[in-house]
């Protein structure tokens, strides 16, 4: 699948397939724990602006997990920032000229989709030990056999849905804003970069949104 031109255009096509994503991801992480490792010595009893972002940010993303995992979620916060924090750096990564969004590969927002997968699935598990079936089993005894094929499937459905979704708004924002950085290189594609920052936000925001409402199905009791 082509990508538009970035600084790596000069290499061969086979290098950037397999490398390209993997460095954009690398810095990704590398700029997020430099930011989380700033913010932790933000602890000032008068805080500047910097650490007003940071506490602002972090009580609205503490606030939307305790409505929607409820105080039992609490201890899965870190996790859902974590996600988000990497989710949105990995989308603007394309805005910057030159560069692209590690999210416009499938393989990368497949990583954080599966985790999610396996993660909730643990935490359930944990919980609720082996009833933890009777989430696939549904309401009615005799309609269980059934049940449980179509739970399964659904549940196998949901990394395969997180990381397509990710991956086909990314990669189309940025082929859009290149191709028309290509055609109109000043004022036209700003408009698309402001977009581009929107969508950035809210992908991360369905990310992390679902992340939550699926820990949140694995926590509480079958019904």
């Amino acid at each position: 699948m082509e990508h538009p031109l970035n600084i790596f255009s000069f290499l061969p096509h086979e290098v950037q397939l397999k490398f390209l994503h993997v460095f954009m991801t690398t810095v990704v992480v590398i700029f997020t724990f430099i930011l989380g490792s700033l913010a932790s010595k933000m602890r000032r009893e008068i805080p500047g602006r910097g650490q007003n972002l940071f506490e602002m940010l972090i009580t609205a993303i503490e606030k939307m997990c305790i409505d929607i995992m409820g105080e039992e979620g609490r201890p899965y916060i870190p996790l859902i920032f974590g996600i988000g924090i990497y989710v949105f750096f990995s989308n603007v990564m394309g805005l910057i000229p030159g560069f692209i969004s590690p999210t416009s590969n499938l393989n990368t927002t497949a990583a954080p989709a599966i985790i999610v997968f396996l993660t909730y699935h643990f935490i359930g598990i944990k919980k609720h030990g082996a009833h933890y079936i009777h989430h696939f089993m549904g309401p009615v005894a005799w309609l269980a056999p059934l049940m449980i094929i179509i739970e399964l499937i659904g549940h196998l459905s949901r990394p395969l849905s997180l990381s397509m979704r990710l991956f086909g708004n990314i990669f189309g924002e940025d082929l859009v804003i290149a191709i028309l950085f290509i055609l109109v290189p000043f004022l036209v594609p700003l408009p698309m970069y402001f977009l581009g920052l929107f969508t950035s936000v809210l992908q991360a925001y369905v990310f992390m949104m679902l992340s939550m409402i699926y820990i949140s199905g694995a926590i509480e009791e079958a019904h």
